[in-house]
C-alpha cells in the first residue's frame, strides 16, 4: 500500500507554509492534479490521499471509482446498447453502477450540502496547529470558490441555500485561513455580501462561538452554554439527555469550551479578519449588545422569550455573581469525563462532523497537542472529508456506507434481478459488507452516556462511528434476509444476530407508536422553545418519522414471516401501534410530511409502503386513494415529479422548476406499491426517467435530495442510481417488461 501523502504545517505564527502561499497565489495554480487523489476504503472506513510520488502512483492504481467521483474520464465505462424497455434500462444503470463498488462491498459518494461543516473544522485544524496537507487546502478552496454564489457572491446554510452570515462569514474565513488574499475578486464580493447582510456580529450561536475561539469574535457575543446543565437531575423536562443525539453531542463540547472561554492567541491574520469581518472598526464594537443579533436570513427559528430570559439570567446574574467556582469545575470535569465516553465509543470518530472538531478541541485543551487523543482525532478528521471535481468538501456525517449498499440490495431484489448471475458477485460482496458491519457488542457503562442499546443494530455509515439507527438497522436487516432467502447466496448472518436487531428495533418504539431516529423520542415538544440553534428546526428532541417507521414496519413484517416464533406478540402489538401512527400522520389531501428527504415525495413513497404491508390497496383503502390522487395531482406534463427543498422549510408542497429523476423514481414506486390500476402515469413518468439515462448507463445529478431539521439540504448522489432501478424493475413485476416509446 503507497505511504501516507505528505503534510505540510502551520507555522508557528499560524500561517500556512510559504509552498502553500505560492500555490494559492493565483488561480491557474490553485488545483490538485486530480489522477494523483486515491480513496481508500478499509472495512467501510474512507479517506481520500493524495500521492506525491511516482512510485506510489504505480504502486496504487486508479480505480474507475476514484475516477468517477472525481469527475474524471473512465474509459471502462463505455457506450451500452439503447434500452427499449424499463427491465434493460434498469440493467444498463447496474452495469455501470455495479463498477463503482468498492472493495469490502458497499458504495461510497459525497454526502455534502451543509456550507457550515468546513468552517468548524479548519478553525479547530488552526487553533490546534494541525497539520494541513497543501492538497487540501488546495481543494478546499477550490470548493468554496465553485460553490459562492454568482450573484450575491456569498454563501449559504446548504449549496442550494441564499446567501446567509452564516455560511458568508464562516466560509470567508475559511478561505483566508486558507491562503487566500481579502484582494481577490471574489472575496471582495464575498466581503460585500457580509456587510449587507450586517457583518458578523448578525450571525447565529455556532458562528459566534467558532469565531469566538478563532479570536475574531468576543465571548460577550456568545449565549451561554452552560456545562452545568449536565449536572441536572434527569427528571427534570429539559435535562440534556432527553434532547436529540446531535444536539447533546454538539453542546457537550461546546459547553466545555464556552466555560473555558478559550482564546487562540491572535496573528497578523486573526487582526485582519478582525476588520474584515464587520461594517464597524472592531474595537468600537460592544459585543456583548450583539448577543441576540442574527440576520433575518439566518434567523429560520428565532429564540422565544423563554430562552431569552434564561440566557439573561445566566449571563447578567448567575455567570458573574453566582456561578461557584467549585461548581464550574464540577461541571467542565463531567462535560471531560462524557467526552471522552463519545470518543472512547466511536474511537475517536464522534457522532459527526459538528461535534468532531470541538471534541478535538476540548482534547487540546484538556491533554495538550501531542496528546493520544488529539492525535487520533485529527486522523478521524480526514473520515469526513471528500473529494469531487469541485474541490474538497466535508461529508454530512463519515459516509452512508450502510444506509446506501441496503438500499441497492433492495432495489435489486425489487427490480427482480437478483438472480441474474452477472450481479451475484456484486450482491454477495454488499451481504459481505453487511455482515461486517452489524454492532454485535454494548458500549460501557451504557446508561451513564445516555446511549440507546446498540447490540445486533446497525449505523448509519459504519460500525465504528456506532450509532443505532432504526431505519438504517432495518433497511441492512431487509437486504440480509431477502439476499439470504434466495438459493444460492451465503447465509453469514445467524438468525441469533437478526433477533439481536429485533430486540433492538423493540426498545426503540414511541408512545405514540412511530419510531424516530437514533432513540425513541424523551422529551417534549415543548423542548424547542429552548431551540439555541436558530438556524434549525424541529432540533431539540426525537420525533416520529414516516421514513423511520416504515422501515421498522417492514422490517418486523419481513422478520415475521421468516421467523414466525420469536417474539409473536411483541412484533404484532408494534407492527400495530406504528401502521396506526403512520395513518393518523397522513394528511387530509393524502400526503405525508418528509423529515429526512424531500419532501412530501420522499415520505409518500415511504407511507405507502407501511400501508401496502398491512394489506391496504387503491382498491380497498380510502388512504391509499387519497395518496395516490396527491401524488397524481403533483405529475407535471413533462411526466415527472419535481418537488423544491421549500417543501421542507414552509410544510407546503412547492414545485421544483424541473423534474426530478429520483422523485419521479419515488412517486412511481408510490403508485406501484399501492397498486394503483392505470400503468399510463406511471408509464409516462419512467419515459423520462429512461430519456434521461445517459449511454453508458448512469444519470446525471440533478437537485439535492436530503434534508435534516428542516432547513437544511443535503445530497444523496447514489440515489440517482438506486431508486430508478428499483422502480423500473417493479413496473417490469407488475406489467410486464413493455417497450418504452
Amino acid at each position: 500500500m503507497a505511504r501516507m501523502p505528505r503534510n505540510d504545517f502551520l507555522n508557528s505564527n499560524g500561517y500556512l507554509t510559504e509552498k502553500i502561499q505560492a500555490q494559492h497565489a493565483s488561480s491557474e495554480m490553485g488545483k490538485t492534479d486530480y489522477e494523483r487523489w486515491r480513496l481508500l476504503d478499509v472495512k467501510g472506513r474512507q479517506t481520500w490521499h493524495y500521492l506525491e510520488s511516482d512510485e506510489e502512483l504505480k504502486e496504487w492504481p486508479q480505480s474507475i471509482a476514484d475516477k468517477y467521483h472525481l469527475g474524471l474520464p473512465t474509459a471502462r465505462l463505455t457506450q451500452l446498447p439503447a434500452p427499449k424497455t424499463t427491465l434493460q434500462s434498469a440493467t444498463n444503470a447496474l452495469s455501470f453502477f455495479s463498477k463503482l463498488q468498492l472493495p469490502p462491498g458497499n458504495w461510497a459518494c459525497e454526502y455534502g450540502g451543509p456550507m457550515f461543516l468546513l468552517p468548524g473544522l479548519v478553525i479547530c485544524w488552526y487553533v490546534t496547529e494541525t497539520p494541513v496537507p497543501t492538497s487540501h487546502a488546495i481543494e478546499i478552496r477550490n470548493y468554496l470558490f465553485a460553490r459562492q454564489h454568482a450573484v450575491e457572491g456569498g454563501w449559504g446554510l446548504h449549496v442550494e441555500g441564499e446567501c446567509s452570515v452564516f455560511g458568508t462569514a464562516m466560509n470567508y474565513v475559511v478561505l483566508r485561513l486558507l491562503g487566500a488574499s481579502k484582494e481577490d475578486p471574489r472575496m471582495v464580493k464575498a466581503r460585500a455580501m457580509l456587510h449587507q447582510l450586517g457583518g458578523a456580529v448578525n450571525g447565529p450561536h455556532w458562528a459566534k462561538f467558532w469565531l469566538s475561539v478563532l479570536g475574531v469574535c468576543k465571548w460577550d457575543a456568545v449565549n451561554p452554554v452552560p456545562p452545568e446543565l449536565w449536572l441536572l437531575p434527569d427528571w427534570l423536562p429539559f435535562a440534556p439527555w432527553r434532547w436529540w443525539i446531535h444536539m447533546r453531542q454538539v453542546f457537550l463540547p461546546m459547553s466545555y469550551i464556552y466555560s473555558k472561554r478559550y482564546v487562540h492567541p491572535p496573528t497578523l491574520l486573526t487582526h485582519q479578519l478582525r476588520q474584515e469581518l464587520y461594517t464597524m472598526p472592531y474595537e468600537s464594537i460592544n459585543f456583548f449588545a450583539h448577543r441576540n443579533s442574527i440576520s433575518p436570513r439566518d434567523n429560520y427559528h428565532p429564540k422565544t422569550w423563554i430562552l431569552n430570559s434564561m440566557n439573561w439570567a445566566l449571563v447578567n446574574v448567575w455567570n458573574p455573581y453566582i456561578r461557584p467556582n467549585k461548581l464550574a469545575k464540577w461541571a467542565e470535569d463531567w462535560t471531560w469525563d462524557l467526552v471522552q465516553r463519545e470518543d472512547e465509543n466511536t474511537d475517536f470518530a464522534n457522532l459527526g462532523p459538528v461535534s468532531g472538531p470541538m471534541n478535538l478541541l476540548v482534547c487540546y485543551l484538556r491533554e495538550g497537542s501531542d496528546s493520544y487523543s488529539v492525535r487520533r482525532h485529527r486522523e478521524r478528521m480526514h473520515d469526513f472529508l471528500w473529494v469531487k471535481s469541485e474541490g474538497m468538501l466535508m461529508n454530512g456525517t463519515n459516509g452512508v456506507q450502510v444506509w446506501d449498499t441496503s438500499f441497492l440490495v433492495q432495489a435489486v431484489v425489487e427490480a427482480g434481478l437478483a438472480t441474474d448471475p452477472r450481479l451475484k458477485t456484486m450482491l454477495v460482496k454488499a451481504l459481505e459488507f453487511l455482515d461486517d458491519q452489524q454492532i454485535q457488542e454494548e458500549i460501557r457503562e451504557l446508561k451513564v452516556c445516555y446511549r440507546q442499546r446498540r447490540k445486533g443494530a446497525w449505523a448509519f455509515s459504519n460500525k465504528i462511528q456506532g450509532y443505532t439507527v432504526s431505519d438504517c438497522t432495518s433497511e441492512a436487516l431487509k437486504s440480509i434476509i431477502l439476499l439470504q432467502s434466495i438459493p444460492g447466496f451465503p447465509k453469514l448472518v445467524t438468525e441469533e444476530r437478526m433477533q439481536d436487531a429485533i430486540d433492538t428495533l423493540l426498545t426503540m418504539q414511541n408512545a405514540s407508536g412511530g419510531f424516530a431516529s437514533y432513540e425513541p423520542t424523551r422529551g417534549s415538544e415543548y423542548m424547542e422553545y429552548l431551540n439555541a440553534a436558530e438556524v434549525f428546526g424541529r432540533i431539540m428532541i426525537e420525533y416520529d418519522y414516516p421514513e423511520c417507521s416504515t422501515a421498522v414496519i417492514t422490517a418486523l413484517t419481513l422478520f415475521a414471516k421468516h421467523y414466525p416464533s420469536y417474539r409473536k406478540e411483541d412484533i404484532r402489538k408494534a407492527l400495530d401501534g406504528a401502521l396506526e401512527y403512520i395513518r393518523r400522520a397522513q394528511r387530509p389531501d393524502g400526503s405525508w410530511y418528509g423529515s429526512w428527504g424531500i419532501c412530501f415525495t420522499y415520505a409518500g413513497m415511504f407511507a405507502v409502503e407501511s400501508l401496502a404491508s398491512a394489506g391496504e390497496t387503491y382498491n380497498n383503502s380510502d388512504r391509499m386513494r387519497r395518496a395516490c390522487h396527491f401524488f397524481l395531482e403533483k405529475q407535471m406534463d413533462d411526466g415527472g415529479w419535481g418537488e423544491s427543498y421549500k417543501s421542507c422549510e414552509t410544510g407546503v408542497y412547492t414545485h421544483h422548476a424541473r423534474s426530478q429523476v429520483v422523485q419521479t423514481a419515488w412517486a412511481c414506486i408510490a403508485l406501484l406499491k399501492a397498486g394503483y390500476p392505470d400503468k399510463a402515469p406511471i408509464q409516462k413518468a419512467l419515459k423520462m426517467v429512461m430519456s434521461r439515462q445517459q449511454p453508458n448507463g448512469e444519470w446525471l445529478q440533478e437537485a439535492i435530495e436530503g434534508v435534516f431539521n428542516k432547513s437544511c439540504m443535503i445530497t444523496y448522489p447514489n440515489y440517482k442510481f438506486i431508486f430508478p432501478i428499483k422502480v423500473l424493475g417493479m413496473f417490469a413485476q407488475r406489467f410486464g417488461d413493455l417497450e418504452i416509446t
